[in-house]
C-alpha cells in the first residue's frame, strides 16, 4: 500500500514515498523535490556470501537522459557503456555515508539502485539520492541503523542556501555535499573560494540542522511501512583463539609495526603472521582463516594502542609532523609542465597539457550539454603499491580521486579571458602509502606554474586521520596508509594560505563535536602551511613564459558578418589558411577568432592572412585588384577577397574610353584609387585617379 510524508526542506516540499513502485524489491522509495524525482531501490540476497571478511554492497546511479526530455547520444540512442563521472561520483557519495551503518557481520550480497526519474533543472537529483538510499534500507527488511539524509549547501553574500539551484551555485562562493544522521555528521565533500576554517564549520553543522526534516521523514515512513529487520547471524566469537592469537603473536607484531619503511613493515607483519600460523596449526586444525582475522584484530587494536597509550606513531612521526617533502619541476623536456612531488614513501609525477578550445571536453547529461576546459586525471598504476595486477581504465577510486583535486586547484585558475587554453593535467602516482590525492594537488600545482599558468595562489593538501578511544581523541596530520586503515576518520582538506578550497571528510564513528572538527581543521591548516613553503623551494610562482613546445594562443577580433568570408564555402578557406601555416583556428560565433601554434611564426602568418581576408577598404587608399566583371558602364575590381567595386567607363582612363573591353579585360591586374564607400557599403573605383 502507498505510503508517503511530505516535510519542507530548504523551504521546498520533499516528499518521499513508498508502496507505488518497485515493490518486489527489498525496499524501494520514491523522493521528489520539486518536479526532480528519484527512485532508489534496496535488494538483498537470501543466501549469505561465504569467505568475504567485508560488506558485499553495490551502489549504482543512474541519469536517465528521459528524465530532462532528452534523447541520448551516440550510435544506439540509449544509456549503455560505462557511467559518466557524474553518475560515478553519486554513486560514492551513496556508498560512502551508508556502508559503516550496515549491521555487523552482514554479508549478504546487496544492491542499490538510484534511478532519476524527472528531472527539472532547478533540483538536483544526487542529494535527493543519499536521502532515497537511507530510506529504501530503513523501509526495508535489511539491518540498518538510524536514517541518514544529504543536502548541498551554497553561501550567497553571506547567507546559507540549502539546495541551491544551478543559477545560485553560479553566485555561491562554496558547494557543499554533506550526509548525516539524527545526531551526526558522517560525509562532507565540497570546496569554496578561500573559505576560513570557522566559517567552513558553521557551513557544516548548518547543514546538519538543515537536514533533519528529511530524517524525520523517513522515520515516519518507518512507521507506516518499515518491515522487521533480518537477523545478522551472529558473528562467530573464538575467545580461546584469540587469547593465544595475542599471547604468541603480540611481540613480533608490536615489533613489526614500529617499521618506518611501508614494504619492510608490510613483510616483517607477513612474518609474525606466519609464525602465528607456524604455532597455531597444530593447536587449531582447519582454523586458519579464524587465526588470520584475529591476527588482524590484533594488529588493529596494537596500532591502536601504541598511538592513544604511547603516544607514538608508525614511523615514529609526532602527531602533527608532516613526513619530508621534495619537489622538482621541470622533470619531462617536451612536455608543457611537469613536477615530482614526493612525501615520504607517496610519489606523484604530475603533467601539464595546453590546448585549445578544440581540446575541451564536452560532457552530455541530462541538464545539457556543457564544455570542461579544465581536466585533471589521476592514474594509480599497480606498480605504485608494489603489485602485479591487470592495467585497467579509471575506477571509481580514480576518478573520485581525481575530482577532488580538480576541484581543489580549479579555484586559483585563471579565466578564459585571462587565459584561453584548455588545460589538462595527469597525475600518474609513482609509489603510494597514504593520501596520493594530495600529492597530486600538490604535483598539480607545481606542474602548472612550471607550465606558465598564471594561477592566483598556490594550493596544497593534506590527509588527516583520528582515533578515538574511550575517552582520548588523538588527531594525526599526513597520515599513512596503516593509519588511515586504523582510523576513526579519513580528512582531506586543501587551500591556499587564506582558506580552504576543497574538503572531504568521512566519519566512522557517531559523536564527532564541532570543538574536534575545529581541532581538525586547524591542525590541518598548519600542515597544510608548512607543505606550502616547502613547495615554495620547487617553485614559488608561475614562469613568466610557456614552454617551447606549447601552443602560442593569440585571439583576435573581427566583425561577425566577415566571419563567412573567413569560413569560406564548406570551410574550404580556414581550412587552407591551417593547412598552409599549421596553425591551430577555432571561430566563435561572437566574433573572436583564437589562432594556436607551436610552429615558429605560424601564428603570425594566420594572423595576417586573417588580417588580409577582412581587411576594410578606406576613401583615398589605392590597392591593386583584379578585373572581375566587364559591363557596358564599366568594370568590376575586387581590390580585398570576396570584395569589390566599380570603375565607371568614366573613370577607366584620362581619355574619353569608347567602349571597356578597349582598355581592360577580365583577369587583369590594375591599380585603382577608392573613391566614395556609401552608407550601403557600396564602393565607388577610380583607375583614372591612380593614371594622374
Amino acid at each position: 500500500m502507498k505510503q508517503s510524508v511530505t516535510v519542507e526542506l530548504g523551504g521546498r516540499p520533499l516528499t518521499v514515498e513508498t508502496g507505488r513502485l518497485a515493490k518486489q524489491a527489498s525496499g524501494a522509495v520514491l523522493v521528489t523535490y520539486g518536479e526532480t524525482m528519484v527512485l532508489v531501490t534496496a535488494v538483498a540476497t537470501d543466501d549469505i556470501r561465504e569467505g568475504i571478511d567485508f560488506l558485499p554492497l553495490t551502489v549504482d546511479y543512474q541519469e536517465m537522459s528521459y528524465a530532462a526530455g532528452r534523447i541520448p547520444g551516440g550510435f544506439f540512442r540509449r544509456e549503455i557503456g560505462r557511467p559518466s563521472d557524474k553518475e560515478t561520483l553519486t554513486s560514492r557519495f551513496i556508498d560512502r555515508p551508508i556502508r559503516p551503518l550496515f549491521a555487523d557481520g552482514w554479508s549478504y550480497e546487496t544492491q542499490l539502485i538510484a534511478t532519476v526519474l524527472s528531472m527539472d533543472q532547478d533540483n538536483e537529483p544526487d542529494v535527493l539520492a543519499i536521502t532515497g538510499a537511507s530510506a529504501a534500507l530503513a523501509v526495508s527488511d535489511i539491518p540498518f541503523a538510524s536514517p541518514i539524509a544529504g543536502i548541498r549547501l551554497g553561501r550567497i553574500d553571506g547567507k546559507f542556501v540549502v539546495n541551491p539551484s544551478k543559477a545560485d551555485l553560479e553566485k555561491s562562493d562554496m558547494e557543499l555535499v554533506v550526509a548525516g544522521s539524527k545526531d551526526a555528521i558522517v560525509m562532507v565533500e565540497g570546496g569554496g573560494a578561500f573559505i576560513p576554517e570557522e566559517e567552513m564549520l558553521d557551513a557544516i553543522f548548518f547543514a546538519h540542522q538543515a537536514m533533519q526534516p528529511a530524517i524525520e521523514a523517513q522515520e515516519k515512513l518507518i512507521a507506516l511501512s518499515g518491515k522487521a529487520k533480518r537477523q545478522v547471524p551472529p558473528r562467530a566469537e573464538h575467545p580461546e583463539l584469540m587469547a593465544r592469537v595475542t599471547e604468541v603473536g603480540t611481540a613480533s607484531l608490536k615489533e613489526a609495526i614500529t617499521v618506518a619503511d611501508k614494504m619492510a613493515r608490510h613483510d616483517a607483519v607477513k612474518e609474525a603472521k606466519r609464525g602465528v600460523l607456524a604455532q597455531l596449526a597444530e593447536q587449531f586444525p582447519g582454523q586458519e582463516k579464524d587465526i588470520k582475522n584475529c591476527f588482524y584484530d590484533l594488529e588493529r587494536l596494537l596500532l591502536r594502542q601504541m598511538i592513544v597509550t604511547e603516544k607514538r606513531r608508525t614511523d615514529g612521526r609526532r602527531f602533527d609532523e608532516v613526513r619530508p617533502i621534495t619537489c622538482e619541476v621541470g622533470i619531462l623536456p617536451r612536455t608543457h609542465g611537469s613536477a615530482l612531488f614526493t612525501r615520504g614513501e607517496t610519489q606523484a609525477a604530475v603533467i601539464t597539457t595546453l590546448g585549445t578550445s578544440q581540446d575541451e571536453q564536452k560532457i552530455e547529461s541530462i541538464s545539457g550539454d556543457s564544455f570542461k576546459s579544465f581536466l585533471l586525471h589521476y592514474n594509480f598504476p599497480p606498480y605504485s603499491v608494489g603489485e602485479a595486477k591487470n592495467l585497467r581504465g579509471p575506477g571509481r577510486r580514480e576518478i573520485g580521486h581525481g575530482a577532488l583535486a580538480e576541484r581543489a586547484i580549479k579555484r586559483v585558475l585563471p579565466t578564459a579571458q585571462e587565459f584561453p587554453y584548455t588545460i589538462r593535467v595527469v597525475s600518474e602516482i609513482m609509489e603510494s602509502n597514504g593520501s596520493s590525492s594530495m600529492a597530486t594537488v600538490c604535483g598539480g600545482i607545481l606542474s602548472l606554474m612550471d607550465a606558465g599558468v598564471p594561477i592566483k595562489a598556490p594550493v596544497a593538501g593534506i590527509a588527516m586521520g583520528l582515533i578515538h578511544e574511550g575517552d582520548s581523541i588523538i588527531i594525526l596530520s599526513d597520515i599513512i596508509g596503516d593509519e588511515d586503515h586504523s582510523g576513526d576518520m579519513d580528512f582531506k582538506v586543501c587551500g591556499t594560505t587564506e582558506g580552504i578550497t576543497a574538503l572531504q571528510m568521512d566519519i566512522k564513528i557517531p559523536g564527532m563535536t564541532r570543538d574536534v572538527l575545529r581541532s581538525a581543521l586547524y591542525q590541518a591548516r598548519d600542515g597544510r602551511i608548512h607543505i606550502l613553503g616547502e613547495m615554495d623551494k620547487g617553485l614559488d610562482h608561475p614562469r613568466g613564459e610557456l614552454s617551447t613546445y606549447a601552443p602560442k594562443l593569440v585571439t583576435i577580433e573581427v566583425k561577425t558578418e566577415r566571419l563567412k568570408d573567413i569560413i569560406g564555402p564548406g570551410g574550404k578557406t580556414v581550412r587552407g589558411i591551417q593547412a598552409e601555416t599549421g596553425a591551430r583556428i577555432d571561430i566563435e560565433d561572437s566574433g573572436k577568432i583564437h589562432i594556436a601554434s607551436s610552429i615558429m611564426g605560424a601564428t603570425d602568418r594566420a594572423i595576417a592572412m586573417i588580417r588580409a581576408i577582412v581587411q576594410e577598404p578606406e576613401v583615398g587608399q589605392v590597392y591593386k585588384g583584379i578585373v572581375k566583371k566587364i559591363l557596358d558602364f564599366g568594370a568590376f575590381v575586387e581590390i580585398l577577397p570576396n570584395l569589390d567595386g566599380l570603375v565607371h567607363i568614366s573613370q577607366l582612363d584620362i581619355a574619353r574610353v569608347k567602349n571597356v573591353r578597349d582598355v581592360i579585360t577580365e583577369g587583369d591586374e590594375v591599380m585603382v584609387k577608392v573613391l566614395e564607400i556609401d552608407p550601403q557599403g557600396k564602393i565607388r573605383l577610380s583607375r583614372k585617379a591612380t593614371m594622374e
